[in-house]
């Protein structure tokens, strides 16, 4: 790995750091474009596999404060995560076996759906008492693996989904969803990123420069977003539509690539 290529890797690192800890779920969709248009990985499989291993990591890493917090409502979070693993392993497994070309293609896709959701308000009620039951399980277990299969298949971290889900399948409050999806993402992630490790498609070097700027970018977001507390909406709408270029950016290449 060159010089050049570890400060792009770290620099794209801080990017995804840094729009995590702004605007919450969602900001892991950028790693991908980011070490295909920017750090140079060539193969859009390494690439995913690279970015499932960078946001498992950085999840596993922003749990802590969470769980310190209290607001992680581990029993539900734990089931989610279980049924999640294997729909991310399935997932993953037919995500490598998808043309890269069809597959950035679909990613791109997927980014616009992201964009969208997060311009919708988030409901912020719910039962923060919540107990896990055989009804509130069953639900789990089945949003859990649908959104682990898709979280997989794209290599991304699924926040955007893994909140909402959870709080449909749990009714807990939107602060114990971010808390509690923490530990999805990560498992979710780690779970692609062997799938991939296994087939030799992560570049770990370029992985851990990439982790290392995603520490401090996220640091940093966290900072801002507190700073500019009052101007959430603005910076989620501002957010979403950076994801929404970043995709159409991913379509044109896409389409060029199709007719040459």
């Amino acid at each position: 790995m060159s010089a050049a290529t570890a400060l792009l890797a770290l620099l794209s690192g801080s990017i995804v750091g840094f729009a995590l800890g702004l605007s919450g779920g969602g900001g892991s969709i950028l790693a991908v474009p980011l070490l295909l248009y920017v750090v140079g990985v060539s193969d859009p499989h390494t690439a995913i596999g690279t970015s499932a291993l960078a946001v498992a990591v950085n999840a596993f890493a922003n749990v802590i404060g969470h769980w310190r917090s209290g607001t992680v409502k581990w029993p539900c979070a734990t089931v989610f995560a279980a049924s999640g693993a294997a729909g991310a392993a399935l997932g993953s497994t037919l995500g490598k076996l998808t043309d890269g070309g069809v597959l950035l293609v679909l990613f791109a896709l997927a980014m616009v759906a992201v964009g969208f959701a997060m311009l919708k308000p988030r409901m912020a009620a719910g039962d923060p008492a919540v107990r896990i039951d055989p009804r509130i399980a069953a639900r789990l277990i089945g949003i859990g693996a649908l959104t682990g299969g898709i979280s997989g298949f794209f290599g991304i971290g699924g926040g955007f989904l893994i909140v909402p889900g959870i709080m449909l399948g749990s009714g807990m409050p939107i602060l114990n969803a971010i808390g509690s999806s923490l530990i999805s993402v990560g498992v979710f992630g780690a779970t692609t990123a062997a799938n991939y490790a296994l087939a030799g498609l992560v570049a770990w070097n370029i992985a851990g420069m990439f982790i290392l700027g995603g520490i401090g970018g996220g640091i940093l977001g966290m900072k801002t977003a507190i700073a500019l507390a009052s101007r959430k909406a603005l910076l989620s709408r501002l957010f979403a539509g950076i994801v929404l270029a970043v995709a159409a950016y991913m379509l044109i290449r896409s389409a060029i690539a199709f007719f040459h």
